[in-house]
């Protein structure tokens, strides 16, 4: 992964439709590496279609980021932007509006890959490149392009921390709390986690999948192992993004155990998350820099609006999504752990020290250096 990010003002969309300003002229053209083609010209619309608003990250980082870079790149596109709050029938009806609205390119993070893949044959039809962002589109389609991390990584950088901080870990007892099953990207970390886990000697009591990557349902899911293992047979916790850390964490501390001796995984770097990592009640996170991500999804949509294909030298592999082999754009994510805050979220712009550091994390935070 590159390491930079500044912070971005996002723009607000309202009643799931934004447009910012101008218009372009149109004129079709192909698209490297798809079977679409795009209007040429100065600008047009492009459609940016979030999955869900329950993972800060995207209504905090990704939206407000591929805004600024489509603006930066091209002051006649408009944006039309929709998050679907987890709701796969919504982000359908927000596709469909997009491309009534006139949208010549679609970047789509599914909400379910496979029912997204209705989405993309649609604007197929209309002959619209679809560009799947961070999550990958199955359901017998063939996006145009993908832009993502290595995902099954992900998963192998969480299970390897986990094991590092567990010390010797045969015999001892995990539990875990994977993401959305209706998530591709969560089977990939999932799979990556196993390659590392179940070769390892360490005993997996319970596993779950939870429900819409959601908080609760991971502290419910916690609270079934800590039921059924017993909380003094819980060594570790496998928990697949910071938001099902927080929801694991939580119910450790209702139960009474002490979150600092029992290590838990996460991704995203959310505040919260990178807070209780400093805090010690967190082993790790996984960063992936949502700026590269945003921004060269942007390059691409932009170049495809105008007709011009894929900017050369971006698209540098291709992807299996079970249909085909999707050009893609494929980025390396960071385990962060309290010694590498500094040096990776902090020094890269994505946080700040003075975010982290307020009240009780100001002590730990002294202590590891961060000011």
């Amino acid at each position: 992964m590159t390491i930079s990010t500044k912070a971005v003002v996002g723009l607000v969309g309202a009643a799931g439709a934004l447009a910012i300003s101008g218009c372009g002229s149109s004129s079709d053209s192909s698209s490297d590496g798809g079977s679409s083609t795009a209007s040429s010209g100065k600008g047009g619309k492009i459609a940016l279609l979030l999955p869900e608003s329950k993972t800060t990250r995207y209504e905090a980082q990704d939206k407000p980021l591929f805004t600024a870079a489509v603006k930066a790149a091209c002051a006649d596109c408009q944006i039309i932007y929709s998050n679907a709050d987890q709701d796969a029938s919504k982000q359908q009806q927000q596709a469909e509006a997009a491309i009534t609205n006139g949208a010549k390119v679609i970047v789509l993070d599914p909400v379910d890959a496979d029912s997204a893949g209705t989405i993309v044959k649609r604007a197929a039809q209309s002959k619209i490149p679809v560009v799947s962002y961070d999550r990958l589109v199955a359901g017998g389609s063939k996006p145009d392009y993908y832009i993502s991390f290595d995902n099954e990584a992900v998963g192998k950088l969480q299970a390897t921390s986990l094991l590092s901080q567990l010390g010797s870990p045969k015999g001892k007892q995990i539990v875990m709390i994977n993401g959305a099953p209706t998530d591709g990207n969560a089977a990939l970390f999932k799979k990556g986690a196993h390659s590392v886990l179940d070769s390892s000697g360490v005993k997996i009591g319970k596993e779950y999948d939870t429900p819409d990557w959601s908080p609760d349902e991971a502290q419910n899911e916690m609270d079934q192992a800590i039921t059924a293992l017993g909380k003094g047979n819980i060594d570790g916790i496998y928990t697949a993004n910071d938001g099902t850390a927080g929801g694991a964490i939580a119910a450790m501390k209702a139960a009474g155990m002490d979150p600092t001796k029992i290590p838990s995984t996460g991704q995203d770097a959310e505040l919260a998350g990178v807070q209780r990592i400093v805090a010690g009640e967190q082993g790790m996170t996984v960063y992936k820099a949502i700026k590269p991500e945003a921004e060269d999804a942007a390059k691409l949509a932009v170049s495809l609006v105008q007709g011009k294909g894929a900017p050369s030298g971006l698209v540098t592999t291709k992807t299996n999504n079970g249909t085909a082999d999707i050009p893609s754009i494929i980025l390396t994510p960071v385990a962060v752990t309290k010694d590498k805050v500094k040096s990776t979220v902090i020094a890269d712009g994505f946080l700040k020290a003075a975010d982290i550091c307020t009240g009780t994390y100001k002590k730990a935070c002294t202590a590891l250096g961060i000011s």
